[in-house]
């Protein structure tokens, strides 16, 4: 099973993305997406951005992820 991280994207430079994920930034690598800006949220895996998430969608993870943590 893989499992993805939901982040945001704080910068983009030369293909690269600085995501803040709860707090910790990291790179990751933006290529597989295009038109990626910062604000945008996306989901993560190996050093990847793999897809951009929408802002209900994101919103929604943040409430399930809250929850799981609550238990």
């Amino acid at each position: 099973m893989c499992v993805g991280l939901r982040a945001k994207v704080a910068n983009i430079e030369d293909n690269m993305a600085v995501i803040d994920a709860g707090g910790v930034k990291r790179r990751v690598s933006a290529e597989l997406i295009s038109d990626l800006a910062p604000g945008d949220y996306v989901m993560v895996h190996a050093g990847l951005a793999i897809a951009r998430i929408a802002g209900d969608d994101a919103v929604e993870a943040d409430s399930v992820m809250e929850e799981i943590d609550a238990n």
